[in-house]
């Protein structure tokens, strides 16, 4: 329960590893020390972001396209043609780039991390493929195609293969198309069953899947964007996947409030978007409002401050509720997702067209904080304990304070017990936390897990009065609660 991931982008960690051995790398050159690092970390995941094939068509258009261009001179004022490799989701091939190693490398970089207790996580991008993908020459009827009408009333949306015909983008019903992609058609049966074959294989060599734009293919929402009536493609292919491989992982990239659609179609996560855009508003009422939620939806849910799609965490969240936000994001229940970059505070986003990034000075004091997240995030209660959202209540009257603060309390048995609270505002607050937790008459210790704060508080109190805080803007704590026995009580009094 409660697994913990890494996003690595394969492309960015080869690109430094051949900076630093001075030759191309592949999978194998990635150190087991490495791969133990992980692991000390606390991760149970590392999702290879980028490990797929793509094609010359589309890494064409990711250094041509005059806005993508813009966007990596932002980051790379160097840069170069060899710096733009093309879009990690227009893919050629489910199969291992071939500049990262041959066929068994990827293989290899499973076991490797198996040996460990780490899964792989890879992607599958259900709605598109590039547009030199085999089918569009062996089966273009696999896509939705167009006239040359089309292409003239919309040209943002449609492209010319030559010597194949007009095809049109892959696309969401709200943007215009992806232009290194072309859309597959689930109108078509036939694609259906191909797109299934494509998933078994990758459950050869991983343990889940992470679904690029996953409710794009729903067939409300295909219709929507295309006038096409679509078959349905969720459920069957799930489950004809966990026929072979029962323990294989379907994490779905979804928004417009369709992430319940998708659990009940068989997804194990679904991104929590909501979560992150509710955070970073800092409106605490809405956040709370967020944890509310149902548990098995919640437990459900892919909790992160940042991803490839998303701007960095510490260029968007000031420090203070940076630190916040992420006790928020990482201590309440579900999968909760790190990204590459993350731990150490970059703050400048990488596209995913690029395989360099400038170089990012680490943020010290960001590194320290997450180091003791992850050792934090280690704790069993946080792991396979049983989780609820806290009732707080003023301090005193008139005093609003209390509005801005959102506790959690995580027990496990009887005497396993965290309060994780945090005060979701700018300006300092107070309140009574409500601890529905059954106390027996003794003395109990309350020791912060991320500070060195330490309070000793009677069981009568706590059960009457609640814990009373007084906490300092976008501050929180997590409180390991234990019971002092009743004789090592009275022999500390007597000291």
């Amino acid at each position: 329960m409660n697994p913990t991931l890494y996003q690595l982008n394969i492309r960015l960690r080869l690109q430094e590893l051949a900076q630093e051995l001075n030759r191309p790398t592949t999978l194998n050159d990635i150190p087991d020390s490495e791969l133990d690092r992980w692991v000390a970390l606390g991760f149970d995941w590392i999702y290879a972001l980028g490990i797929w094939e793509t094609g010359t068509l589309g890494r064409q258009v990711s250094r041509t396209n005059p806005e993508w261009v813009q966007e990596y001179k932002e980051l790379l004022p160097d840069l170069t043609e060899s710096d733009i490799c093309g879009s990690c989701f227009a893919i050629k091939a489910y199969q291992l780039n071939p500049s990262f190693g041959d066929r068994s490398a990827l293989q290899q970089f499973r076991d490797r991390l198996h040996q460990r207790g780490l899964k792989l996580l890879l992607d599958f991008v259900p709605n598109h493929t590039a547009p030199d993908h085999p089918w569009v020459r062996e089966h273009p009827e696999f896509y939705i195609q167009g006239t040359p009408e089309d292409q003239e009333r919309e040209p943002q949306n449609y492209t010319q293969i030559p010597h194949q015909g007009i095809f049109a983008h892959g696309r969401d019903p709200y943007f215009s198309g992806w232009p290194d992609t072309l859309q597959l058609n689930y109108g078509n049966p036939a694609v259906l069953s191909a797109m299934i074959a494509e998933l078994l294989n990758i459950a050869q060599v991983c343990d889940g899947v992470r679904c690029d734009m996953a409710m794009l293919i729903l067939p409300e929402i295909f219709r929507r964007t295309w006038g096409i009536i679509a078959h349905s493609f969720w459920p069957a292919a799930i489950q004809k996947v966990k026929q072979q491989h029962p323990h294989f992982t379907f994490i779905a990239e979804v928004y417009w409030g369709l992430e319940w659609t998708l659990q009940q179609q068989g997804f194990d996560y679904t991104y929590d978007k909501r979560l992150y855009d509710r955070l970073h508003s800092q409106q605490a009422s809405a956040v709370r409002e967020h944890f509310s939620a149902s548990l098995d939806y919640q437990q459900r849910s892919v909790r992160f401050l940042e991803n490839h799609d998303e701007p960095r965490a510490a260029g968007t969240f000031p420090f203070g509720s940076h630190q916040a936000a992420a006790l928020l994001t990482y201590l309440c229940p579900g999968l909760r997702f790190f990204h590459h970059g993350q731990l150490q505070g970059w703050t400048q986003k990488v596209s995913i067209h690029l395989c360099r990034s400038a170089k990012q000075t680490p943020n010290r004091a960001l590194e320290n904080f997450y180091e003791q997240l992850l050792q934090t995030l280690g704790h069993p209660v946080l792991r396979q304990g049983n989780w609820q959202l806290l009732d707080c209540r003023p301090a005193w009257e008139y005093n609003g304070t209390w509005a801005n603060f959102i506790a959690f309390g995580w027990h496990k048995e009887e005497q396993e017990r965290l309060l994780v609270v945090v005060n979701y505002a700018p300006h300092p607050g107070q309140c009574y936390v409500h601890l529905p937790w059954d106390w027996q008459p003794v003395l109990y210790t309350l020791q912060d897990l991320i500070s060195s704060a330490y309070y000793e508080r009677q069981g009568e109190e706590l059960s009457t009065q609640g814990l009373y805080l007084d906490i300092p803007p976008w501050k929180g704590h997590v409180f390991a609660i234990s019971a002092i026995a009743i004789d090592e009580q009275k022999m500390k009094n007597e000291s």
